[in-house]
């Protein structure tokens, strides 16, 4: 878990120091791509760490994963420019992405799905503080010390959770019938064809226009690599994505829910500070405890999921998530211009519960169903669509906003953080109704999980 914490400490972190970075180090044009780069390495990654743990092991790919990640923040804390930074943050983001789906295996490992059921919460505990620490602590290092010991502080402590791994957890070796063997060809495809979909999603309709020839290009490079991916993995005797994910229910379900929660999760992220500093009025501080609704409610929700998915099921659980999820989406369409900052904080507390009952039984789900040498990728997978869906979130968003700015103003904005009350007010509205509209899509994925889902016995 302290591991797991560095990671989602560091998602946030950033935030509230970029002013500093940029009067360090120049490059305001390129400070976006310190945010866009750890994502694009994160998710890129996810597949390719979850099967080398299951080939070879979940501690020795952890440990790599944390030394990775150190790698990145030491050469972060020592940037000379922002371009330099931006390259370390790629670094940061490798490392991170061996970090939460191989922590996540080993739970899925070493506790049974009842004992999981509290440690869940404790996990979902970890990434709601962190979420609320990050931008705080962000922001006493940059006023008080210096941006740079937002990297160097990682240090100690993922020294800590490094050592601590290597001298608690005991891994029992794997008997193999012979050498492992690495699908070199798949992974290069999925990582290239996936950098290409996600640069596509995250910076059409920033740095260029979506009808353009760049983005065009983008996705025809994404279509071809993953379809070359898939015929390579048809043939693949240790494929890195195998196919039998999307066939095999319980997994096909949590990767479904994973990728909606993601799409609503960084897309209401990217837009409810906003909406409530520009179109609301409140600060910067009011704007961060309004999205922290989210965060607050989903570790109160996957706390309480444990005994509710060990007396109903998952389906029924994820089921009831769902519905959870559609009322505080249904919350976002009574927010008005001229309402309390409450109206638009509240249904985030309550899309937060919602999450909560949908996303930690599906990845116990998906965990509990298939053996130790099959879980490390059922892991990734169910992690890596929540990854997509992200990127997915902000660029639909987007591209909703975006859309109904146009329209008003008869041509294309510059930013939406310049734009007046009137003209971003509406455009947000939308927002709300698609999101709205998306929460419905929970109810298909929670129905994709079988009603009945057998833990496979645990190895010794």
């Amino acid at each position: 878990m302290l591991s797991t914490g560095l990671v989602a400490i560091d998602a946030t972190i950033l935030a509230a120091a970029v002013p500093a970075v940029v009067r360090d180090l120049g490059g305001l044009s390129q400070f976006p791509w310190l945010f866009s780069v750890y994502v694009l390495a994160q998710a890129v990654s996810i597949p390719v760490y979850g099967k080398l743990a299951d080939l070879v092991g979940r501690k020795p790919m952890l440990l790599a994963g944390i030394a990775l990640f150190l790698t990145g923040s030491l050469l972060c804390g020592l940037a000379w420019s922002m371009g330099a930074l931006v390259a370390f943050r790629a670094v940061q983001g490798l490392g991170a992405g061996a970090i939460q789906p191989i922590g996540m295996t080993i739970i899925g490992d070493i506790y049974s799905v009842a004992e999981r059921a509290t440690v869940q919460g404790y996990v979902a505990s970890v990434w709601a503080v962190s979420s609320l620490v990050g931008p705080t602590l962000g922001g006493v290092f940059a006023d008080y010390l210096s941006w740079r010991w937002i990297f160097l502080v990682n240090l100690p402590l993922g020294a800590l959770a490094a050592w601590m791994l290597a001298r608690r957890f005991a891994e029992s070796p794997r008997s193999a019938s012979g050498p492992a063997r690495f699908d070199v060809l798949g992974s290069v495809l999925l990582l290239t064809g996936t950098v290409a979909l996600l640069v596509a999603l995250l910076e059409g309709g920033v740095l260029w226009p979506w009808g353009s020839v760049a983005t065009a290009a983008l996705v025809a490079g994404a279509v071809v690599l993953l379809g070359a991916f898939v015929a390579v993995e048809r043939r693949a005797a240790e494929p890195v994505l195998p196919l039998w994910v999307f066939s095999q229910r319980a997994v096909s379900g949590a990767m479904a829910a994973s990728l909606v929660v993601g799409v609503l999760l960084l897309g209401l992220t990217s837009y409810v500070p906003l909406y409530a500093q520009a179109v609301l009025g409140t600060g910067a501080v009011v704007a961060g405890f309004t999205l922290a609704g989210m965060t607050v409610g989903w570790p109160i929700a996957a706390a309480s999921a444990g005994r509710l998915y060990l007396r109903v099921g998952f389906r029924r659980t994820m089921l009831l998530g769902a519905g959870v999820a559609v009322l505080g989406g249904a919350g976002l369409l009574l927010v008005r211009p001229d309402g309390p900052v409450l109206l638009l904080a509240a249904p985030c507390f309550v899309l937060g519960l919602g999450f909560g009952l949908v996303a930690s039984p599906s990845v116990v789900a998906a965990q509990s169903s298939v053996p130790w040498a099959r879980r490390g990728v059922a892991t990734g997978a169910t992690i890596f669509a929540r990854s997509l869906g992200s990127a997915v979130g902000v660029a639909a968003f987007g591209a909703v906003a975006n859309t109904v700015v146009r329209a008003r103003l008869g041509h294309a904005p510059s930013d939406l953080e310049s734009l007046p009350a009137d003209v971003l007010g509406p455009a947000l509205d939308t927002v709300w109704v698609v999101a709205a509209a998306i929460s419905l899509a929970l109810f298909l994925s929670a129905l994709v999980m079988p009603r009945e889902v057998h833990e496979v016995a645990r190895e010794p």
